[in-house]
């Protein structure tokens, strides 16, 4: 809480000010240094409010376009932000894409639980925009709710390597983000390249945890 400075009145002081030369004079120099002060505080305080407001990040960019072909088959987990629906996951987890007759993809998400069993989830992931796209929406929810635009979430691909051996996973608003890879593990280069490209997308990285569990970033 600040401090109230108490002030006093030297009536004889004022008196002396309201001299006709002395008030000229002194008042002047009182009110431009009075001036001074209020101006300084007030760009302090501006600056201080802008430095306060946090950047927003641009919005979320994607890779160019994504082939489904090449990227459907097995990918491995390596780190993601926390999530509620992979709460009980305490181990490897893997996702497996199929690609169906009418262009849709089958998807397929294990993870091994506490006591050793695998949890499965069965959903569909559908492109959105023209082919190529690298924006996608999964479902995990029954096939007969899939008419609900609120059972779909968004799955965009912002990162993905040529050779389609590795790949960061997340939406608009940069609340998920997953990190997979075709082998469970990724090579510490690698690794720190892909860091620094979500950073750049501005990513928390400081919430990324490994599958298993634990900082990865």
């Amino acid at each position: 809480m600040p401090r109230q400075a108490a002030l006093s009145v030297d009536n004889r002081g004022m008196t002396s000010l309201l001299t006709p030369h002395r008030f000229s004079l002194l008042a002047w120099r009182s009110v431009t240094l009075a001036l001074g002060l209020s101006l300084g505080l007030s760009a302090a305080l501006i600056t201080g409010a802008a430095e306060a407001q946090p950047a927003t990040p641009a919005p979320l960019a994607t890779v160019s376009s994504v082939d489904l072909d090449r990227y459907v088959g097995r990918w491995y987990e390596i780190a993601r932000f926390p999530n509620r629906f992979q709460k009980d996951c305490s181990g490897p987890a893997t996702a497996d894409y199929a690609l169906q007759p009418n262009g849709r993809v089958q998807v397929t998400n294990r993870c091994l639980l506490a006591d050793g069993k695998t949890d499965e989830a069965l959903g569909e992931a559908r492109r959105l925009g023209d082919p190529g796209s690298p924006k996608l929406e999964v479902r995990f929810a029954p096939a007969w709710l899939s008419w609900l635009p609120l059972v779909w979430g968004n799955y965009w691909v912002i990162d993905l390597d040529p050779a389609y051996t590795l790949a960061a996973v997340s939406e608009p608003k940069r609340e998920y983000l997953w990190v997979l890879a075709r082998q469970p593990q990724v090579d510490a280069s690698t690794w720190d390249a892909l860091m620094a490209r979500l950073r750049a997308q501005g990513f928390d990285l400081s919430k990324l945890q490994k599958a298993g569990g634990g900082s990865k970033s």
